[in-house]
């Protein structure tokens, strides 16, 4: 029985590519809120906060419903979603620009 090379280097590769884009299992986490995951994401984890933002529109269940990706479908209305979630600390510049990144790595 003769395996090929391109075969063995796919079955090589493979978990690589899962760890890459999609076994996230810790950032699968569900919070309540946007502003308990951002909380937690600029707080306890470092991230800056346009990073912080990203990370809970993308990678977080939020909510009762677990909406998922949560920060909606354009970015006005991920802004005006951010806006209303958040506490006034963050800067209006900053969800700007984190939102400008959801909509793009969406």
């Amino acid at each position: 029985m003769r395996i090929s090379t391109s075969l063995v280097a796919s079955l090589l590769s493979f978990p690589l590519l899962l760890a890459a884009c999609g076994g996230h299992d810790e950032d699968d986490e569900p919070f309540d809120t946007l502003q308990a995951c951002y909380d937690d994401h600029a707080g306890g984890e470092g991230l800056t906060v346009q990073q912080a933002i990203v990370v809970c529109c993308l990678d977080h269940p939020i909510g009762s419903s677990g909406l998922h990706p949560s920060c909606t479908n354009t970015k006005v209305d991920c802004v005006t979603h951010v806006r209303a979630e958040l506490s006034n600390t963050v800067s209006s510049t900053d969800i700007d620009a984190a939102c400008t990144t959801y909509i793009a790595m969406k």
